[in-house]
Order: structure tokens, then C-alpha cells, then sequence
């Protein structure tokens, strides 16, 4: 029998260098955001970052790294093919952002406006993101025996849009905004990225590589970032083995925070899903015809490592798989990715990364993650379903805002306990022509209200009106008993206010919409489906 070491110098290839420079970069660059976000918008401690998230995070990517790799030498052997590459896999970078911003930072708000403690508070937030992970994990493994119903049922205008309302907002923009309050670092990455991912030039290293050399260098070089002996020593302070360990209690106490946030975790559940069966579609027009089921249930079965570990990030099969085949990589490049990002996770490595590498270096290739999954809705839908993808996309964007105009509320002084979040507060932004309160309605389920408004617009489109009606009487049940769109006032934010008629002013507007679409299917139609001009 031929063991590890040596299967793995058989699955080694001289492209697997490259391919795993740049699967390990991505990689990298959502680890270095999971450190910066839950450090300064959520405040986590490095305690629990190093000896508790990011360890569950590594043994996560080496489960599926490891289990792609075996999948592609299983592939190689059966078709008797040495050209075999395995499915790129990682962290999931806009579950990151959404679980981030729409769940444990809301959940942390939340519990300060209610008495808590920084510490309880801190708590309460990662254990909504475990069960958050938990929930999008159980989604995945159940949607291998069921994908091909839900993209039966689901248009893919409804679903692409939803996710590019995320994308455009909380990647594109944020990273948009902050690339140009570091122009220098900012745009030179940036330009590396367009030409190397958009103008298909090559590189001398691997494209992404070369933008986040060059940033760091320019960011050291101008002086805008300093070496910083605390922060340097306390990264080397985290530099020890880190072993995780079953978190099943955390699951156990967090389980009240999983049904008030199903609306965030069911259709981030459902997109990682799909898109999962997207990038395999993308593979087998590549060559590599992986079967369906074992590839989503490896996917799955990541992201409840993650969950019982203590991890609150999901894990996914990443797009560009034709990309990373084209670059050489077969196997090997999948199993040095799991062993190199699992050792830098157990052994806390990645503070002193942190240190040398800004995340400005590498925001640019968040910034075309936003770009390239929001040029996707319009790409992979059909061009007459262009108007559904825009109206998906406002949901997203109006939470994006939201989160951007509350965070400027508590930066001037709004949102303490002398200085609450209140009525008074969105009168006077009505009055400034700011209105807060439609974007506050927004917020709350965001994701489905994306998915149900894209999907209403592709059945008016096709002429499905009943369809439509179904759909909006949908929308009235949710908003009825507050799944989307009712909110109410904490402290310093705003949260979701479930209950019974809770969200009746959205419900009845939804019911309206309802008759409308009943009307519409017994009026005369358009053989073109428009109006006539």
C-alpha cells in the first residue's frame, strides 16, 4: 500500500507551486480579515481568536483541502488521466461579511443594550456566529441530496442578485471607500488585480501575490504603517500550538440564537449550495467531472468542523477552477494549501502575519471578489432578467447603508445608554431627507426580501403572474410576523422584532402587491411582454 508521503509526492506537479500560491493567498487574505474584523468592529480577544476561532478554522480547511485532494487522485486513477485538478476550497469570504455584520455584531449590540457586559457580550456574539456556521453546515450536507429541486424552484436571478447585493455593498464599496482613503497602497494593487484578472496578463508571480508584495512594500515604504513592538510582541505571545477542542456546549447554550437569524443563515446556506454546483458545472466544462454529491458533502461536512470547533466562518468551493487547472495545478497544490493554512492556524502564526502584511495590501482582491460576484448576476442570468438581478440587488445595498449610517451615529456620540437610538433620531433624518427608516426595514432579512423581489420580477418578466402573486403573498406572510422588514430600537442599534403583526405595515403593502399580480394574470398581455410605445 502506498502511504501519505508518498501518494503526496505523486500528486505533486510543477504547477502545483503556483496553484498553491494562490489558493493560500486567498486563504490567507480571509484569515487576516476574520483578525481585523472581530478585532476592531466586534472587539473579539486575541484569546479567542488564536486559541479558539482560528484553530477550528484551520482543522476545517485541512478536512476539505485534504478530502479534494484525495477526490481529484481518485478521478486521476479512475480515468487513468494525470491531469486531474482538485476543487480549490476555503473559507467562505462573503459568508464572512454577512455572518459578521448581520448576525454577531447585531447579536453583540443587542446584548450591550440589554445590560450585558463587554465580556458576555463578546459571548453571546460568537456563539451566535458557531450556530450561524452550524446552520449553513446542516444546509449544505442537506443540499446534496436536494440541489437540483432548488435550482428548479429557485430562478437564478433571485438567488445571484441576493449574493451581489452583498457583494457590491459590504466588499465592493467598503474596500472601494477605503482604497481611496489610501490611494497610493489602494490603487496600485488595484491596477495589479485589473490587469492581471481582467486584461489577462501575466505576471512574473502569481497575480494576487504580486498585489499584496507590492502594497505591503508601499505600505511600509510611505511610512503608513510603523513597526509597533506591543503588537509585534504580542503576536509572538500567540505563537504556540493551539489544539482545538469540541465546543458542543457553546452549541448547546447558543441554540436560541439560531431560528431569530435563519433569514441571514438559510439563504447564505442555499447560495453556497449552488454555487457549489456552479463551480462543479465550471470544472467539468473544464474537464474534471466530479460527482455532484460527495463534492457538496465535503463542503458541508468543512463547515460543522468549523461550528463544533468554535469557528463561526463556513467554508466553500471556490470559483476559477478552470483558472487554477490552467496554471498547472493537479492535487498537490490542494494538499499543501490544507497542511501550510492548518500549521499557521494551530501555531498561531497569522498575528505576526498581520503585522507584515496590512490588510491594505490586500483589500484589492476583496474589492474584485465584490466586483467579479456582482458582474456574475449579470453574466450568468439571461439578459431580459437584468431588471430582477438590479431590483435584487437594493436590499443588500440598503443594509450596507444602514450599517454605515449607524456606525456614524455611535462615532458621534449616538447610541449610549445617556444617548440612545430613537424615534427622534430617524425624524430627524426624514427631515434631512435621509430616510432611515425604510433602510432600517431593509436591514431586517435583507437576504430574503433580495431573494423574493428578484424572483417576483423574473415571474412578472416571464408573464407568470400567478407565480408573482405567490410570491408576494410570501413576502406578506414573512413580513407579518416580523422575518423581514420589522425592526425596533436598542440602545445603539437597530434588531429584528418578530411577533405576531409585528411587521403589519410591510404586510399589507405586500398584500397589495398580491392583488395587483392577480389582476395583471386575467388582464390582456403584450406578446412581448411590455408596453407598447
Amino acid at each position: 500500500m502506498v502511504g501519505f508521503p508518498e501518494r503526496v509526492l505523486k500528486a505533486w506537479r510543477p504547477g502545483d507551486l503556483d496553484g498553491f500560491l494562490a489558493l493560500a493567498l486567498d486563504n490567507l487574505i480571509n484569515i487576516l480579515l476574520i483578525l481585523g474584523l472581530c478585532r476592531t468592529v466586534l472587539g473579539y480577544p486575541d484569546s479567542l481568536l488564536f486559541g479558539v476561532i482560528l484553530p477550528a478554522t484551520g482543522i476545517s480547511l485541512l478536512v476539505g483541502n485534504l478530502a479534494y485532494a484525495n477526490q481529484a487522485m481518485q478521478l486521476a486513477r479512475r480515468e487513468q488521466r494525470t491531469d486531474c485538478t482538485a476543487l480549490p476550497y476555503g473559507i467562505n469570504t462573503i459568508s464572512l461579511f454577512a455572518y459578521i455584520f448581520l448576525v454577531m455584531l447585531p447579536v453583540k449590540l443587542a446584548a450591550l443594550g440589554g445590560g450585558l457586559s463587554e465580556a458576555e457580550a463578546i459571548t453571546r456574539s460568537w456563539q451566535a456566529g458557531v450556530m450561524a456556521c452550524l446552520g449553513s453546515g446542516v444546509i449544505e450536507i442537506a443540499g446534496a441530496f436536494t440541489v437540483t429541486r432548488l435550482q428548479r424552484w429557485l430562478p437564478r436571478a433571485a438567488l445571484l442578485s441576493t449574493l451581489a447585493g452583498i457583494a457590491m455593498g459590504f466588499l465592493a464599496l467598503a474596500f472601494f471607500l477605503r482604497t481611496y482613503s489610501f490611494p497610493l497602497i489602494g490603487l496600485s494593487s488595484l491596477a495589479v488585480i485589473l490587469v492581471g484578472y481582467f486584461g489577462n496578463v501575466r505576471w512574473p508571480l502569481p497575480t494576487g501575490l504580486s498585489a499584496v508584495l507590492i502594497g505591503a512594500v508601499l505600505a511600509w515604504g510611505s511610512g503608513m504603517i510603523q513597526p509597533d513592538s506591543d503588537a509585534i510582541n504580542n503576536a509572538l505571545t500567540a505563537v504556540s500550538l493551539h489544539l482545538p477542542t469540541l465546543k458542543l456546549s457553546t452549541l448547546w447554550q447558543g441554540r436560541g440564537e439560531l431560528i431569530p437569524w435563519m433569514g441571514v443563515i438559510l439563504p447564505m446556506g442555499l447560495f453556497n449550495v449552488i454555487g457549489s454546483l456552479q463551480n462543479l458545472e465550471s470544472a467539468a466544462a473544464a474537464g474534471d467531472r466530479y460527482p455532484a454529491r460527495p463534492a457538496l458533502l465535503i463542503d458541508g461536512i468543512g463547515t460543522l468542523s468549523a461550528a463544533v470547533l468554535g469557528s463561526c466562518f463556513p467554508t466553500t468551493i471556490y470559483i476559477g477552477h478552470p483558472a487554477w487547472k490552467a496554471l498547472g495545478a493537479r492535487s498537490g497544490y490542494s494538499l499543501l494549501n490544507g497542511l501550510v493554512m492548518a500549521a499557521g492556524c494551530l501555531l498561531g502564526l497569522f498575528g505576526l502575519v498581520a503585522e507584515v502584511i496590512p490588510i491594505e495590501a490586500g483589500m484589492a482582491i476583496i474589492l474584485y471578489v465584490g466586483i467579479a460576484v456582482s458582474a456574475q448576476a449579470f453574466q450568468a442570468t439571461p439578459l431580459r432578467h437584468a431588471s430582477a438581478v438590479v431590483l435584487g440587488l437594493l436590499p443588500g445595498l440598503a443594509g450596507w447603508g444602514a450599517q454605515l449610517l449607524k456606525a456614524g451615529l455611535r462615532a458621534g456620540g449616538a447610541g449610549t445608554v445617556q444617548n440612545p437610538f430613537g424615534q427622534d433620531l430617524v425624524q430627524t433624518l426624514a427631515r434631512a431627507d435621509i430616510w432611515a427608516a425604510g433602510a432600517f426595514a431593509l436591514e431586517q432579512g435583507q437576504i430574503i426580501t433580495a431573494m423574493l423581489l428578484a424572483a417576483m420580477l423574473v415571474y412578472v418578466i416571464e408573464q407568470r403572474f400567478l407565480a408573482a402573486a405567490a410570491t408576494s403573498a410570501l413576502a406578506c406572510l414573512l413580513a407579518w410576523f416580523g422575518v423581514i422588514h420589522a425592526w425596533t430600537f436598542s440602545v445603539s442599534d437597530t434588531t429584528l422584532d418578530l411577533g405576531w403583526g409585528t411587521g403589519q405595515q410591510w404586510s399589507v403593502g405586500y398584500g397589495a402587491v398580491t392583488i395587483v399580480m392577480l389582476i395583471a394574470h386575467w388582464l390582456p398581455q403584450h406578446s412581448d411582454g411590455g408596453e407598447s410605445t
